[in-house]
């Protein structure tokens, strides 16, 4: 019920979306991209913080006018970097983080833009690799994990900065750029026309073509040693996309697991990882 009640409201923006477009389409332009990279979901109240996250040492960044925070678990001086996917926040490492702690490497996550404690309300992925790289002048991690389109900006940074991660950790990622925008279009019903004016605004904004942005052609020049973990039963992100990030990605050794959906927690895939990082 609740599925079929989201596709209705979707429809109905999108239906607005449409009507706008050939009235003011500006305006039809800056809402469609509104909704597309404004999450709904993964703030943090200061009163509400996840007990997760409660004996972290939390920390504000600043970058570029913007205020970010990472959570910091003290281990030894080798540091592992979580970043989290689309409406989530560092959170959702709740279940990977008993497993690393044994590591006894001290353990970062990050917040996404617009996610966590983040005040902005813009999301890009490009945006997301500044905020890693920043973590990254400052903290030094070798070892980086990603979850869903965390992956994604993971994949973005290691070939848009020098490398310093040494292994990285992608679990549930999406590949293409042109995929997750095809199904935003599909999603509201957008018309032709709103479809052609949100492509070249993206690609005149970030100055990359939208089919150049795939996770499969930023790693596939990368030595790195990693895992590709994704779901047979994920509905969120295609188990697909993970296999062409595969094809690509040499080093990287793939693990296809089932029953686990897009969150993949599960204690033996974890197990995995854990030997892996310290292999």
């Amino acid at each position: 019920m609740e599925k079929t009640i989201q596709k209705i409201v979707a429809r109905s923006i999108g239906s607005y979306i449409n009507l706008l477009s050939y009235i003011a389409p500006n305006k039809s332009l800056l809402l469609a991209y509104k909704f597309f990279s404004e999450p709904r979901k993964g703030k943090i109240k200061g009163d509400k913080i996840p007990k997760t996250l409660q004996k972290s040492i939390y920390q504000k960044h600043k970058l570029n006018n913007q205020e970010f925070y990472t959570y910091r678990w003290e281990g030894n001086k080798e540091v592992i970097l979580l970043v989290h996917g689309w409406e989530s926040n560092a959170s959702r490492w709740k279940k990977l983080l008993p497993y690393l702690k044994k590591t006894g490497k001290t353990i970062i996550a990050i917040d996404a833009p617009a996610h966590g404690f983040n005040t902005d309300k813009e999301f890009n992925v490009i945006i997301y690799s500044e905020f890693i790289n920043e973590i990254v002048q400052k903290f030094h991690p070798k070892i980086a994990i990603g979850h869903s389109i965390g992956g994604n900006a993971l994949a973005y940074y290691q070939n848009h900065y020098p490398h310093q991660i040494e292994k990285m950790v992608l679990l549930g990622a999406p590949c293409d750029f042109k995929v997750i925008m095809e199904n935003y279009f599909i999603l509201l019903s957008l018309n032709k026309k709103v479809q052609k004016q949100f492509k070249d605004y993206i690609q005149s904004r970030f100055n990359i073509a939208i089919e150049d942005f795939s996770a499969s052609k930023f790693l596939k020049e990368t030595t790195i040693s990693g895992i590709i973990a994704h779901d047979l039963e994920d509905s969120v992100v295609l188990f697909k996309e993970s296999t062409k990030i595969a094809s690509a990605w040499k080093t990287a050794q793939f693990i296809e697991t089932k029953g686990f959906g897009h969150s993949m927690h599960d204690a033996n895939l974890y197990q995995t990882i854990v030997e892996f990082l310290e292999s």
